[in-house]
């Protein structure tokens, strides 16, 4: 048996950070991987989407060039090829460069295969052993398919395959009206295909607030997204067409279906119970607050401990161990405000809490809402769909979360962000001077004009 003072499977956005700092104070430690450097984020999630991502934005400009004083000879026209090859390329330079820094590093064993607990501190790799006195796993996610009658015998897409297709579909049916599955519907319905949303819920992106789903509906339908909501899936069924979807009020045919219903985490052939390490009833590893198992001198970082589903909330995971077991810190899972982002166009930053959960915590509340047709860098982008939101405290005058859906709107969030990690007070907020034109400068408009609820 191989003997390392860490071990690490899994090679997604958390793990390998931690082997690399280790590696680098000289410690000897295994990085274990059974298919890609990289993990969701580098190759099935945000860096080849928002590569498809980009491609249906400069489509969706180009169609718009007119409304600009712009020519183009001619409709624009998409070579899903090239889209599918520049999103190709965009993963493999950044597991390439991954592939080269760990080369790099002196004490670093990167190992492939897939590891197996045998014991409390030891693994199992293609009957090879290995042990250590610490172990991280970094396993991740893979898209949940759920026991529809029928799906399982037609060729279905998920988010990891749907990015290989190089040819458009004539029809692509998502299943599932949540951040995933509305990216892709989006992206392809600008490429050209027609696109249909069926929703079991009564709104898209069923964690916002109303209004914001109602604006992202809006949004969606505006490109000629056909959306179903309040559908119950019966089953799938292929006939020579293609694929018919029956619901329990109508059946949607069309040539491909992208199963977009959430995600599980990849720990069931991972000989846990080996170790000791306890999972819930999801299969996500259970952790405390500081990110270590059930089992001592085990710890579980990224999608598969349930506490995250983002490549920001894993990598947050990397800092927080890091702090804690090399610089002397008291990190807990805890003390971070999450945000994140839905990646339509106009684009959804999304920080703290919904004027929902506000309301569910038991806090009284101010909101304020603006329309991006009132925000001056939208009008003169020429892209004013959307709204900005802010939710406040009304007791504390602490920002609790805010939603900012609108051109900039992933980025425009900082501020907010930055604002509740600071503890900053909406008073504090509204005398800065923001630069002009932007739509982060909003945000002091915004604290004026809150209002109870």
């Amino acid at each position: 048996m191989k003997e390392y003072d860490a071990i690490f499977i899994g090679a997604g956005q958390a793990g390998p950070f931690l082997a690399a700092r280790m590696a680098a104070m000289g410690r000897k430690v295994a990085l274990i991987e059974r298919k890609y450097l990289g993990g969701t984020c580098v190759n099935a999630g945000c860096m080849p989407t928002k590569a498809l991502v980009a491609s249906a934005k400069t489509i969706a400009v180009a169609r718009r060039a007119s409304e600009f004083g712009i020519t183009i000879g001619g409709e624009p026209t998409v070579n899903m090829q090239v889209v599918a090859a520049r999103a190709r390329k965009v993963t493999l330079d950044a597991r390439n460069g991954l592939a080269a820094w760990f080369d790099s590093l002196e004490t670093m064993d990167v190992i492939h295969g897939q590891a197996k607990f045998i014991g409390a501190k030891a693994v199992s790799v293609d009957g090879a052993d290995y042990s250590a006195p610490q172990i991280f796993i970094n396993v991740g996610a893979r898209p949940h398919i759920p026991d529809i009658p029928g799906l399982k015998d037609v060729p279905y897409l998920t988010s990891t395959s749907v990015i290989q297709l190089d040819a458009l579909p004539r029809h692509l049916i998502v299943l599932g009206g949540s951040y995933i599955g509305l990216e892709f519907a989006q992206m392809y319905r600008r490429f050209g295909a027609e696109v249909t949303v069926i929703e079991r819920g009564s709104q898209l992106a069923p964690r916002e607030d109303a209004d914001i789903s109602q604006a992202i509906a809006d949004i969606l339908s505006g490109d000629g997204i056909r959306v179903l909501l309040n559908h119950n899936l019966l089953s799938v069924t292929k006939e020579d067409a293609g694929l018919v979807v029956r619901t329990d009020q109508c059946d949607v045919r069309g040539s491909h279906v992208l199963v977009a219903l959430g995600r599980r985490p990849n720990t069931d052939d991972l000989g846990l119970d080996h170790a000791g390490i306890e999972t819930d009833q999801r299969g996500f590893i259970a952790v405390d607050e500081r990110l270590q198992t059930t089992a001592e001198g085990i710890w579980a970082l990224g999608d598969c401990n349930g506490r995250g589903a983002f490549t920001h909330t894993s990598y947050n995971d990397f800092e927080i161990v890091a702090a804690n077991l090399l610089d002397g810190g008291d990190r807990k899972v805890s003390d971070r405000i999450l945000g994140y982002g839905l990646y339509i166009d106009p684009p959804l930053g999304r920080v703290g809490m919904t004027e929902r959960q506000a309301k569910d915590a038991g806090h009284r509340i101010k909101v304020s809402t603006r329309p991006m047709s009132r925000v001056g860098r939208a009008v003169e982008k020429g892209e004013t769909l959307g709204l900005m939101k802010l939710v406040v405290d009304a007791e504390t005058d602490r920002i609790l979360g805010a939603a900012f859906l609108g051109v900039g709107g992933d980025e425009a969030i900082y501020g907010v962000l930055d604002a509740i990690n600071l503890g900053a007070a909406t008073e504090e907020l509204r005398w800065a001077v923001p630069i002009h034109p932007t739509v982060g400068e909003l945000v002091p408009t915004l604290i004026g004009d809150l209002r109870d609820t």
